[in-house]
């Protein structure tokens, strides 16, 4: 049992240092473009009770704002 819980930490730290890192290169409006797409798509999620329909909806539209925002 230790063994799957140092592995799963393991895999989500590396998970999130490659996410961190892909970052480093993105202009602003590009970082508020994926952060309005990130929390439109946990809106999307948490209003529709979790549909892929609202979740992708969500995020697209979250995508533009944060775009528009960045101009």
């Amino acid at each position: 049992m230790k063994t799957i819980q140092n592995f799963a930490l393991s895999a989500v730290t590396a998970a999130a240092m490659l996410g961190l890192g892909a970052c480093a290169g993105m202009s602003a409006q590009d970082k508020n473009t994926a952060i309005g797409a990130g929390v439109g798509a946990i809106g999307g999620s948490v209003l529709t009770g979790g549909s892929a329909v609202g979740t992708v909806g969500g995020a697209a539209v979250g995508g533009v704002i944060g775009h528009e925002v960045g101009k």
